[in-house]
C-alpha cells in the first residue's frame, strides 16, 4: 500500500509518520509513504502557492495548478491513478469503517489544504472524496492527513502483530473496547477483575463482551442504536 501526501509542511508529516509502528512498517517495506512539498510544483518564481479569493474576503486560497502538478508527478510513477482525498471540514466524518475501506486500497493521494482552503476547481478535477476528522477546524490538513494514514496503515497485513490487534478495538465491531489490566495484580488497593486471572478463555471473552456493551451503552448509546438498524 502506498500513501502520497501533498503538503506545505512535509517535515511535519515525516516527523510523525516516520516514528513508532508506522515508521517501522515503512522501513520493513510493508507500506510506502511519501510527503511532497507542494511549493516544488509551482511555476511562480517566488514559490508562491496561494492568492487572494475572487469575490473578496479574508484570507488566501491555495491555487489549483501546484496541487494538480504534484498529483500529475505522482501519477506518472504509478500503474494506476491513486484514490484522491482532500482533508476538509466540509467532508464526511472519518470512521473506523472508512479506515478499513481505505486500508484495502493500493494507492492513496492526500491533499492538505491551508488558509481558506484550495481552489474548488482542483477538487472538482481530481478529488474522489472529501474527509473530515471531526466537527471542528484546524490550521491545516496535515494533522487530519496523518490521522487517516495512521488509521488505515495499521490495518495493512503485517503492520501489527496480528489481526486481533485491531479487530478487538473500539469501533471496529460497533462497540467501544473493554477495559485492560496488567501487573501488578493489586495496585493502590484496586484489584484486577478475578475472571481475568482464571485462564478460562470462554468466560473471559464473555466478560469482555459484557463490559464492551456496558461501556458503549454508557458513553455512546448511539452506537448501539446503529447496530440495531
Amino acid at each position: 500500500m502506498r500513501f502520497d501526501i501533498a503538503t506545505l509542511f512535509p517535515d511535519m508529516c515525516e516527523a510523525v509518520l516516520g516514528e513508532s509502528i508506522i515508521g517501522r512498517a515503512r522501513k520493513a517495506g510493508l507500506i510506502e509513504l511519501y510527503c511532497h512539498q507542494i511549493r516544488d510544483y509551482t511555476l511562480d518564481k517566488h514559490n508562491r502557492v496561494d492568492d487572494s479569493p475572487y469575490g473578496g474576503g479574508k484570507g488566501m486560497v491555495m491555487q489549483a495548478e501546484p496541487i494538480y502538478r504534484c498529483w500529475q508527478a505522482v501519477c506518472e510513477g504509478l500503474e494506476e491513478k491513486p484514490y484522491v482525498i482532500y482533508m476538509s471540514p466540509k467532508g464526511s466524518v472519518f470512521t473506523q469503517k472508512k479506515a478499513a475501506e481505505l486500508s484495502r486500497m493500493k494507492n492513496i493521494f492526500v491533499i492538505c489544504g491551508h488558509y481558506e482552503g484550495v481552489d474548488q476547481r482542483v477538487i472538482d478535477k481530481i478529488v474522489d472524496e472529501e474527509i473530515s476528522i471531526g466537527d471542528y477546524v484546524l490550521t491545516g490538513g496535515e494533522l487530519p492527513a496523518m490521522v487517516i494514514c495512521d488509521a488505515a496503515a495499521r490495518m495493512v497485513p503485517g503492520v501489527l502483530a496480528a489481526e486481533e490487534c485491531f479487530t478487538e478495538e473500539s469501533h471496529f465491531s460497533g462497540l467501544l473496547e473493554y477495559p485492560h489490566y496488567t501487573r501488578p495484580e493489586v495496585w493502590e488497593g484496586m484489584e484486577v477483575p478475578p475472571v481475568l486471572l482464571t485462564g478460562h478463555h470462554k468466560n473471559i471473552a464473555a466478560w469482555r463482551h459484557e463490559q464492551a456493551v456496558r461501556i458503549t451503552a454508557e458513553r455512546r448509546p448511539d452506537m448501539l442504536s446503529d447496530n440495531e438498524k
